[in-house]
């Protein structure tokens, strides 16, 4: 205990060494003896009164708070002013540069002109695609059905009229790379084991007509093996095709023997005329072709302005030559993205 010796106030606070009332520093203050026989007396404190005022003095050093200046304002820098390039010479050089460049370009593509015209004449089987794309996957199935192909053949498929000299009896076993091949912008055909394979883009059909007037259908029986690789049918059916030609506006014309040798076999006939498909005979179904992957013979034989359809030795249906067709070359046409087969083209044409 503390006691102020000025007022005789008592602190119990060890950590105090002044006088919160007037300053004065505190001395220890000693017990006194304690009495035994004293009586200890409570003195009552009314409540009500409040308690004594005691004055906080601050400690006698304060700290003295640092004050920091504000910053001085930012100085005024003027703009850097852009600097003017000179004038060069070197646009000129640019624009001659380019100008060298686009003449060298056209002569380029001159020459590809000219090669891709010699090439032309030199190699047929490449230049006897026919292809058409087909934007509605029914198409075989409406009779109203414009499409419009795009042909890249040599000028001889504008005539129907076959060579004099052709022999009575022509065939193709697909041994020898003849016909067209190549991936082209609506399938892929290619020749593998002795077999002559198309495939066409989706929602697509592919046409390749024969590379020479040999192939004439004029007058003549035409058959060919066909079969579906792996057992699937083409949404548009796979088949053959005779009187095949290009029209004066290089589109398609021909008629096409089609099948679809599903769980139920069917078949139709289809023909273009001036790029334009048409259903002939309609999807009918015939016990005659074989399902899957089997192969079936398609046969197609022309006597004057008829044509009769066999499939595996048995007739199927005859129709008339209505567009007046004659003649022609054979043809192979498929659909859809199901690769499939041919082999075995034989030809045979009367004799007078």
């Amino acid at each position: 205990m503390k006691r102020c010796p000025s007022c005789n106030r008592t602190y119990t606070d060890a950590s105090l060494n002044f006088c919160l009332e007037d300053g004065t520093p505190l001395t220890p203050d000693a017990p006194p003896p304690a009495d035994p026989n004293a009586t200890m007396r409570y003195v009552a404190r009314d409540t009500a009164d409040p308690p004594p005022t005691e004055i906080y003095r601050p400690d006698t050093n304060p700290v003295t708070p640092q004050v920091v200046p504000p910053p001085p304002p930012p100085q005024w820098t003027p703009m850097p002013q852009p600097v003017q390039e000179k004038k060069s010479n070197a646009l000129w050089w640019i624009l001659g540069a380019l100008g060298i460049v686009a003449v060298m370009g056209i002569g380029l593509v001159v020459v590809l002109i000219a090669i891709a015209n010699m090439s032309g004449n030199t190699n047929n089987s490449n230049n006897n695609r026919i292809a058409n794309e087909n934007t509605n996957a029914n198409t075989n199935v409406s009779p109203n059905t414009n499409a419009t192909p795009s042909v890249n053949a040599n000028a001889n498929l504008n005539s129907r009229e076959g060579g004099a000299d052709l022999p009575a009896n022509f065939s193709d076993d697909f041994s020898q790379t003849k016909w067209g091949a190549g991936k082209f912008a609506f399938g892929d055909i290619w020749y593998t084991n002795g077999e002559y394979h198309m495939r066409s883009k989706e929602r697509t059909f592919i046409v390749m007509y024969a590379p020479s007037n040999d192939y004439s259908t004029k007058e003549a029986t035409v058959k060919v093996t066909a079969r579906s690789v792996d057992g699937s049918v083409p949404s548009n059916g796979f088949g053959l095709m005779v009187h095949c030609a290009q029209s004066k506006t290089k589109q398609l014309e021909d008629y096409a023997f089609l099948i679809y040798p599903d769980e139920e076999p069917e078949f139709e006939v289809v023909a273009h005329k001036d790029g334009n498909q048409k259903t002939v005979v309609q999807r009918t179904k015939s016990s005659a072709i074989k399902s899957g992957a089997a192969r079936n013979q398609l046969e197609v034989r022309v006597n004057g302005s008829d044509l009769e359809f066999y499939v595996n030795g048995q007739l199927l249906t005859t129709i008339s030559d209505t567009e007046n067709y004659k003649g022609g070359r054979a043809g192979l046409y498929t659909s859809d993205v199901v690769e499939v087969a041919f082999d075995d083209l034989e030809i045979s044409r009367q004799t007078p």
